[in-house]
């Protein structure tokens, strides 16, 4: 199964979206990866590659970031990685992880999952 990584520049921000998923998609590996190892603002390379290892299968892992330094750091930890099947997914952070958490658990594999998410955060109001 795909797991799933949020990367935020807040730790809470990440714990919650987390919550959420869990909320809704209990079995699917989702880990937070927030804020600084100080637990102040910013991103860590360490919380995020501790939380793909966590996480990983070879299904892969998707990461989803808020904004800025986080997709940079993401990207260093991809790189880092280069054996390992990773993905970063561009969506807004909630309701992209949510989607993605839905998607994982219904069997979209981390090649599809971009697709399936792409209109996370559209309004249908």
């Amino acid at each position: 199964m795909v797991g799933i990584v949020v990367v935020s520049h807040s730790q809470k921000l990440a714990e919650g979206v987390v919550e959420l998923a869990g909320m809704m998609a209990s079995e699917v590996p989702v880990a937070a990866a927030g804020g600084l190892d100080d637990g102040g603002l910013g991103t860590s390379f360490e919380k995020i590659s501790n939380a793909v290892n966590r996480v990983y299968s070879d299904d892969g892992v998707a990461l989803i970031m808020d904004m800025g330094s986080a997709v940079m750091t993401a990207e260093m930890v991809m790189e880092s990685m280069e054996d390992r099947k990773i993905k970063m997914i561009d969506c807004p952070i909630v309701e992209g992880t949510v989607i993605a958490a839905l998607e994982v658990l219904s069997g979209t594999s981390l090649e599809q999952l971009q697709e399936k998410v792409a209109s996370a955060g559209e309004k249908k109001f």
